[in-house]
């Protein structure tokens, strides 16, 4: 057990996990008096070339100074830190407050530190010094450390590289043959950059060691065929899996080497040779044994198939919770557990450890789901042609997190970011366990490749097997949230799949404007009208009658894709009476040798009862393309090149064509085309092409992305001192009215006055201070902004005015006392909006705009953007909500001054951004005028910081 040293307790918060830039993971925490016998074995393993790199001299052993020195800290002037896999130190890294001359010194006036790493040679390279560079700074940054100075040998190139990296502004000098290297502890941009791109590369190396193993071993295989360790087995096996696999099994006879000639083995301590992947599916009360194990032979990395965890309540939460804990202490990361396994259909690789039967097709298509039932329906329907959307497309990787205990989304996201072999990213979840982080990630890797997501248990709480922050938002805000980060939302697995099918196979549209041609003047009506609901600019719908041949289709379709005006086509298709597949093949051939002649543009077939058309459509065995084809005209539909086998034909291949279900072996495309998607429906196929156009248009705005503007008359100091002064009072309050005005005019935003009106009397003094015409308003919680309750008396010209309108609102609503009126000068007329700004624990800070009343209220109509806000996100914002007209003129009114009302919200959100401790602002009514804005009402809400936010360092989940 930990326990504290000198003066102050021992900060648990400090404790992390980390992943190391090989994939392996490390506990980071604070060395206590506990860890004397730790430090010297630690320092035993260090080579005497890093000892002296270290203390400039030889120093082959620690005295027992040494030793009370390194273990005895304060936790504020003095700080040591460690990087642990199991009970062993990898790593050390301290801090010791300095002032003046460089001499130890306490309290905050100090604000300077020396500060020093050792790491283990055998772990050098692994990324261990950065992360733990990246800790201490955040630790010294809590206890009031602005800056760390490090004397290093100038031999000693791998520790400067270590600093120079990192990214902090600093200096450096030489002097008695020392480098001597100052850095300010703020975080900048460029330190940020390199704190995400090491999260990345380490993450994604986490992930690439479970899903391309070398060796497998599947723990808890049965010796007879059937139960879940042999079906994983087999599949692996059949699957054509390229590395060493091994079938493990603690009840095998004495005697026992292989499994249906898969080498087999009691223990995974028994394998000669290293194990990259364990896959256990053994029951739970065996898995931490098995865990044990696995960690001495040290194996990378777990998938755990086995249920029992945190979806059977509070006892396996706690067996879920061990789990993890036992996993990373010996730098193994988890899929799992209740996980339906993972998949990669690489050439180099082919792994299906996985509960499914069939290896899926190779293609380009990443595949991520929290269930494993929605998991197997989405494999099913991306596997077979039936079902929905037909044709054939195919997986690069697919990942079954069960209850996602460890590898999350998250993970996954920064290994596709990189993976050359996934082009689209679809994600089914049911949790997100940090959206702040989510949609950093889910931003950076939909500027390179479209990423589609559906959100299950929208409505309720997530599934019990998965622990998350609570976030106070609503799901209608999260997924304004998503979308603002160029996520793809959809609403269920089918559309899921059509959008994930479109975005595989055709280029991005780069407009909304759409061509819709066939032989069926009612479905191409249809067509129209889906587009005019998506928000598209269809054409009027060419007909080419049923009499049109495939001749006719291939030159229609040929005009419309050359044609500038259109940016995408739709092709309506209706079986011609009399006609089987070979008019089916004969109508596809022509559509695809129309898009290959334009292959710049998006091209979608909607067709009834035209099973032939869209498996012909779909003629490629995968999305990836075809290396090596050779040129000239494609086969039939249906058919293969002579001695050629167009695929690998699997058992669900022919399954599907007995049962009907599925089609023959597909062929490769025309060269430079595309294979073209087909739905059954036109408001699918739209709907697709819809997320498409928006899709692409995010693409193209992300590329400028705005800027956060500079403005001179901020505060930000002044603001600063104000809220130290205010939080001194208190662990988190509502300001006063004078304090509320006070703090936003550090920042631009001027409020009006309201005047406290008690008495009649006092409300006509309060008038006469401000000046005529005024407003009388009650402030009690159920009349306050809502002026349909006649709370609100408007336009007072004179006393006189204002002492009848004071009557009727107490004869109306009671007491002054309940009515708590104010008189406030009016303001020029315009429209009523409302501007708020949150700190949610889980999402982060997010700016909301909407117009006041019922609009937002009852409606909910509301924008929602990240902070901080970009001057592009404060004018999308604006005319995001769906009342906006009401902002540009709408029904010949004057229009009102929405680039005031875009500063303002910048404002806001600097003021958010620059001080965590500002928790909420609430600006209502905000009056938009046709010249200027005028703030009527304002609220803000502070709160202590947390001792982490989303620019801490790197970490792991922690385990819940």
């Amino acid at each position: 057990m930990q326990t504290s040293s000198d003066r102050h307790e021992y900060p648990a918060h400090w404790e992390a996990d980390v992943v190391l830039r090989d994939g392996g993971t490390a506990r980071i925490r604070p060395i206590t008096v506990d860890d004397a016998e730790r430090l010297v074995s630690f320092y035993e393993q260090v080579s005497d070339e890093s000892k002296y790199y270290r203390f400039f001299a030889p120093y082959p052993r620690l005295s027992a100074k040494d030793v009370h020195r390194f273990t005895h800290h304060d936790f504020v002037d003095r700080v040591g830190l460690a990087a642990a896999v199991g009970d062993d130190f990898i790593g050390t890294v301290r801090y010791d407050r300095i002032g003046a001359g460089g001499r130890p010194a306490t309290g905050a006036e100090a604000d300077e530190a020396e500060v020093a790493f050792l790491v283990q040679d055998a772990h050098q390279g692994r990324g261990v010094a950065s992360a733990l560079l990246e800790h201490i700074a955040a630790v010294a940054r809590e206890r009031g450390i602005r800056r760390f100075a490090a004397e290093v040998l100038p031999a000693n190139t791998k520790m400067i590289k270590v600093f120079t990296d990192a990214g902090y502004t600093q200096k450096r000098s030489f002097e008695d043959g020392v480098v001597r290297l100052e850095f300010d502890l703020e975080p900048t941009d460029r330190s940020l950059a390199v704190q995400y791109a090491r999260e990345q590369r380490a993450e994604a190396r986490s992930v690439q060691r479970l899903l391309a193993p070398g060796a497998v071993a599947v723990i808890g295989t049965g010796r007879a065929p059937g139960g879940v360790g042999r079906s994983i087995l087999d599949n692996i096996r059949d699957g054509g899996f390229t590395g060493r696999l091994y079938a493990v099994n603690g009840a095998l006879p004495e005697g026992q080497k292989e499994l249906d000639g898969i080498p087999a083995f009691r223990s995974v301590r028994d394998i000669d040779g290293p194990v990259d992947l364990a896959v256990v599916a053994v029951p739970a009360e065996r898995v931490p044994e098995v865990v044990a194990e696995c960690g001495e032979h040290d194996v990378q990395g777990l998938v755990v198939i086995s249920a029992g965890y945190a979806e059977s309540g509070p006892e396996g939460r706690e067996r879920q919770r061990a789990l993890v804990r036992q996993a990373r202490s010996h730098g193994m990361r988890i899929i799992g557990p209740n996980s339906f396994g993972v998949i990669n259909t690489s050439p180099e690789v082919r792994l299906n450890a996985s509960l499914a039967p069939d290896m899926p097709r190779a293609g380009r298509i990443g595949l991520f789901a929290q269930s494993g039932a929605i998991g197997v329906a989405l494999l099913s329907r991306l596997h077979r042609r039936g079902g929905g959307v037909t044709g054939v497309t195919g997986l690069s990787t697919f990942v079954s997190s069960g209850n996602r205990a460890d590898v999350s989304g998250n993970d996954v996201l920064q290994y596709w970011y990189e993976d050359a072999d996934t082009d689209v990213a679809l994600m089914y979840l049911e949790s997100i366990g940090n959206p702040r982080k989510f949609t950093r990630l889910a931003r950076r890797t939909a500027a390179a490749k479209p990423l589609v997501v559906v959100q299950g248990a929208r409505h309720g709480a997530g599934p019990r097997g998965h622990a998350v922050r609570a976030t106070q938002l609503p799901h209608a805000t999260v997924s304004a949230l998503l979308r603002q980060a160029g996520v793809i939302r959809v609403d269920t697995i089918t559309e899921l799949v059509d959008a994930g099918l479109l975005l595989a196979r055709q280029p991005l549209p780069a407009g909304p404007r759409v061509a819709i041609l066939g032989n069926s003047e009612s479905l191409g009506l249809l067509t129209y009208d889906a587009c005019l609901a998506e928000g598209l600019r269809p054409h009027p719908p060419q007909d080419l009658t049923t009499a049109a041949s495939a001749a006719d289709f291939h030159a229609a379709l040929s005009r419309a894709l050359a044609d500038d005006s259109s940016d995408a086509v739709v092709v309506t298709a209706i079986p011609s009476v009399g006609e089987g597949s070979d008019g089916d093949a004969a109508l596809a051939e022509a559509l695809r040798s129309a898009a290959a002649e334009q292959p710049t543009k998006p091209v979608l077939v909607v067709h009834v009862e035209l099973g032939g058309l869209a498996e012909a459509l779909s003629a490629a065995t995968s999305t990836a393309p075809q290396p090596g084809a050779a040129p000239g005209p494609a086969p039939k539909a249906g058919a293969t090149r002579t001695g050629e086998r167009a695929g690998p034909r699997t058992g669900a291949d022919e399954g599907a064509e007995a049962d009907g279900k599925g089609a023959p072996a597909p062929v490769p495309p025309l060269e430079g085309a595309h294979p073209i998607p087909a739905y059954p429906a036109a408001e699918r196929a739209v709907r697709a092409l819809g997320q498409a156009v928006a899709y692409g248009q995010w693409r193209r705005d992300a590329a400028d992305p705005g800027k956060v503007p500079e403005y001179e008359d901020i505060d930000e100091r002044g603001a600063a001192a104000l809220i130290e002064g205010l939080l001194a009072r208190g662990q988190g309050l509502t300001l006063t009215t004078d304090a509320t005005c006070e703090l936003l005019a550090a920042y631009g935003v001027h409020v009006h006055r309201a005047l406290p009106a008690p008495t009649p009397d006092v409300a006509a003094e309060a008038a006469r201070a401000l000046g005529y015409p005024v407003a009388l308003k009650a402030t009690a919680p159920h009349l306050r902004h809502r002026a349909d309750l006649g709370g609100v008396r408007l336009d007072l010209a004179d006393e006189d005015q204002l002492r009848r309108a004071y009557a009727e609102l107490t004869e109306l609503f009671g007491s002054p006392e309940e009515l708590r009126p104010v008189v406030q000068r009016m303001a020029p007329r315009g429209v009523d909006t409302v501007v708020r700004a949150v700190i949610d624990p889980a999402a982060g800070a997010v700016l909301s705009f909407g117009l006041a009343g019922a609009a937002s209220q009852l409606l909910g109509d509301m924008a929602h953007r990240l902070i901080p806000v970009t001057d592009r996100d404060a004018t999308s914002l604006v005319r995001s909500i769906r009342t906006a007209p009401l902002l540009f003129g709408w029904r010949g009114s004057a229009p009102v001054d929405t680039p005031a009302l875009e500063e303002l919200m910048l404002r806001v959100s600097r003021l958010v951004h620059d001080h965590p401790e500002v928790v909420a602002v609430t600006l209502e009514p905000v009056v938009v005028a046709p010249h200027g804005i005028s703030v009527l009402g304002a609220s803000v809400r502070l709160a202590p910081p947390p001792a982490r936010d989303d620019q801490g360092p790197r970490t792991l989940p922690p385990t819940y």
